[in-house]
């Protein structure tokens, strides 16, 4: 992807860093796979606010991305790469053989007039889909399901992938983009390649005000607050506020989050601190 960084004709852009959309082909979506996407302002079913910090923000429709690529030995053309407006990839829109129409989530490289394909053992070039077990050990690899069928959950976000390292009985190693390494069974689908618009996180906003069309609302540090509101609240000046935590007294560093129990333990290898997963 490319970066666009602006010329300081005002304070906004000053040290605004943008997307070129160099990938991007079209601004029109595809109105069939579109759904409407009611904002709730961070506001719950009686009209209060549950949610802080949400609220405003541009109207959008949610694209239907097809996570599961069931659409298997049938192939498709890339009629265009978008923007989504709901995540951080671009997507990309393909016409079946058959006339039917899917939007998936792009990876890097894939353009306009490309062919892909997903099947249990089709060619593990970028863009298609297929199995894990019977993928080369070293592909990389995005939108990996968890359970056979269910669809693509894990490396869906902009720049991520995760890596085939090894093949164990019916199971297949991945090392994720956290640096895990986890068992996932053969038999799940998964679709080759690095997901698109990997310079993601190289952006900059510029100003708050792009935040606020996103429908984010500036968000108060806790040691602003009085000890009625904050554990960090209070003190003389700016004080510290003593080990950082969330506003439940939580805390935000250090403390592990993941339940002891948790059926996928037995899965995971390597944690993503490089150390081995203490069985319980």
């Amino acid at each position: 992807m490319a970066l666009r960084k602006y010329k300081p004709v005002t304070a906004g852009t000053r040290w605004r860093i943008g997307n070129a959309y160099a990938e991007v082909t079209t601004s029109e979506p595809e109105k069939s796979l579109l759904e409407a996407m009611p904002s709730t302002g961070g506001r719950n079913f009686q009209g209060r606010r549950a949610m802080r910090y949400m609220g405003g923000g541009n109207k959008k429709m949610y694209r239907i991305i097809d996570f599961k690529r069931d659409k298997k030995n049938i192939p498709a053309t890339v009629k265009s790469i978008e923007y989504d407006p709901n995540r951080t990839a671009f997507i990309a829109l393909l016409n079946y053989a058959d006339g039917e129409k899917r939007y998936i989530i792009a990876p890097q490289g894939l353009e306009v007039g490309a062919k892909v394909m997903s099947g249990d053992a089709v060619a593990p070039e970028v863009g298609n889909s297929l199995l894990l077990k019977n993928m080369p050990l070293g592909t990389v690899v995005h939108n990996i399901e968890l359970q056979p069928g269910k669809g693509g959950a894990l490396a869906r976000s902009a720049g991520t992938y995760a890596q085939l390292n090894a093949k164990e009985e019916k199971y297949c190693v991945l090392k994720m983009p956290s640096g895990e390494l986890r068992k996932v069974l053969g038999t799940c689908i998964a679709t080759v390649g690095i997901v698109s618009n990997s310079d993601h996180a190289l952006q900059s906003m510029g100003k708050a005000g792009r935040n606020r069309w996103k429908g984010i609302r500036p968000r108060n540090r806790g040691v602003a607050m009085n000890p009625v509101d904050h554990p960090m609240g209070g003190g003389e000046g700016k004080a510290s506020g003593g080990h950082p935590r969330s506003r439940s007294g939580k805390y935000a560093k250090g403390q592990k989050t993941r339940k002891h129990h948790k059926s996928s333990n037995k899965l995971i290898i390597v944690r993503k601190d490089g150390k081995a997963l203490k069985q319980y």
